[in-house]
């Protein structure tokens, strides 16, 4: 998100701060303890944000402070029961990280601020064996970020704590194990959330905090 309503802009130059960032951790005595960077863009993904819903991948957020809002009325309307869902996942697993999360009382849908991640409940336009979805609603003026992600989850049951980890994931930028560096399972539990499927994966994980730490 540019500068809006006080929102800090974030810059940064991604090749150099990756190749930099390992030595100066090593020199520094911290051990570097990802297992896989799977933090968009990968030499599987590429390095464009492509906005559109089945189109491209999640892209980074444009960030560190994230601004998200969850639908209050209309089809994708979230039920009390998956706001607190909402609420508990970013309270619990993204707060700890260097990401700040804030509600968006006032979202905004257009312009270059907009609000950073909207949470829907609903199946439209998802798959026929998908839980959730996540997509790029609008690119940000960096070739690897969106300025708003949607995060579409379906409902009667669906809208898990760990589901709402996962789509979150994505909207940051975090990838599935075989679009990541070096390529790991699906399945491996050192994706944390990012698992597939992530039914009882609450955790983030100590791999995916690297990862986000690390880019913002």
């Amino acid at each position: 998100m540019s500068a809006f309503h006080g929102k800090p802009v974030r810059r940064r130059v991604v090749g150099v701060i990756a190749m930099a960032l390992v030595p100066l951790m090593v020199a520094v005595g911290v051990a570097w303890a990802a297992a896989t960077d799977n933090m968009f863009p990968t030499p599987v993904t590429g390095g464009l944000c492509v906005k559109g819903m089945h189109r491209g991948f999640p892209c980074q957020t444009d960030n560190s402070a994230v601004y998200y809002y969850m639908d209050s009325s209309g089809d994708f309307k979230l039920e009390s029961v998956d706001k607190n869902m909402v609420r508990n996942a970013l309270s619990g697993e993204y707060s700890p990280t260097r990401l700040a999360i804030h509600y968006d009382s006032t979202p905004v849908f257009t312009g270059s601020g907009e609000t950073d991640i909207v949470y829907q409940e609903g199946s439209s336009g998802l798959n026929d064996t998908a839980a959730g979805m996540t997509w790029c609603d609008a690119t940000g003026n960096d070739l690897l970020d969106c300025d708003q992600q949607v995060v579409r989850i379906r409902g009667n049951g669906r809208y898990t704590y760990a589901r709402v980890c996962h789509e979150t994931g994505h909207a940051v930028g975090l990838q599935h194990g075989d679009n990541s560096s070096p390529e790991l399972s699906k399945t491996d539990g050192r994706l944390g959330c990012l698992v597939t499927p992530s039914t009882g994966h609450n955790d983030l994980g100590a791999n995916n905090v690297e990862n986000i730490n690390a880019t913002y």
